[in-house]
């Protein structure tokens, strides 16, 4: 895929993530009917909406291309060009009636994100990018004139992490708990790569299960903003791997991959050691 052609798919995704988070603001702090699912966590009719509005657009403008969607296509096989769709990640904050949601639809070629979506409709900013990120404004429904971002080198001071609201795990505390940080920050959903990506904050580490689509869209706008997303060997995540139930493992999102090599992580969901200061 080209500079260009991610570019324009980027600008595609956006829109479609945008007008799935009207949908969205539709149901927020309103009666929305919601269900457990077999794996503990809620599906709402704001989830099933919106995803049947991305799932509609995405074929209409991209024939062909596999979806794998966490509601509906979660066990469709993959293949070498396929989406990942996560409809509105945060759920619960969602049911709960904070702003801290979003839309993610990536755009994955041979194992990684070319091209991305990020939408906040209760913050009304989106992020999108193809090799490089941007971040716009979400005005009446669609994404306004967009502006480049770039992630922060690791202050001196010491790091800003952002942590999870409703998702924390002992391991990744741990973590936390020996880095330099200055100030945790919480935030919902796939928000906090945006954040980072932007140059709000330094570091999200999650030792606990994720699925791939509710990272794919983050890590590539991350990624294209010049941070990084790791995994224990060091190296980014893979997508597309339906013989792990498209189950992420543990992995830190970074503003500056100049911390990349400080940072062991273990095979399982735990941390072997803590999180080294950032380098001078």
């Amino acid at each position: 895929m080209t500079e260009g052609e991610a570019r324009q798919s980027a600008d595609v995704l956006a829109e479609i993530a945008c007008a799935a988070g009207t949908v969205l603001r539709r149901w927020h702090r309103a009666d929305c009917p919601h269900v457990m699912k077999e794996d503990g966590s809620p599906s709402s009719a704001a989830d099933l909406e919106a995803e049947a509005l991305i799932l509609q657009a995405l074929t209409a403008r991209f024939p062909g291309i596999p979806i794998v969607a966490e509601e509906s296509t979660r066990d469709l096989p993959a293949g070498d060009l396929f989406f990942l769709v996560d409809p509105l990640d945060g759920t619960r904050d969602f049911l709960a009636g904070t702003p801290d949601y979003s839309v993610n639809i990536a755009l994955v070629a041979e194992g990684r994100p070319v091209a991305a979506a990020l939408a906040a409709p209760g913050l009304e900013r989106v992020w999108l990018s193809g090799r490089d990120a941007y971040e716009a404004p979400i005005v009446e429904g669609r994404p306004g004139p967009a502006r480049p971002v770039r992630a922060r080198g690791a202050p001196e001071a010491g790091l800003l992490a952002l942590g999870s609201r409703r998702h924390g795990d002992p391991d990744t505390a741990a973590c936390l708990a020996a880095l330099p940080v200055m100030e945790v920050r919480t935030s919902g959903s796939a928000l906090k790569f945006g954040l980072l990506a932007s140059g709000e904050a330094d570091v999200y580490v999650r030792c606990g299960p994720t699925m791939e689509w509710d990272t794919a869209a983050g890590d590539a706008i991350l990624t294209a903003a010049g941070g990084c997303v790791i995994v224990p060997d060091g190296g980014p995540i893979r997508y597309g791997r339906l013989g792990d139930g498209y189950r992420n493992g543990p992995f830190a999102a970074l503003g500056d991959p100049a911390l990349a090599p400080d940072i062991v992580l273990a095979r399982g969901f735990s941390c072997d050691r803590p999180l080294s200061a950032p380098r001078p």
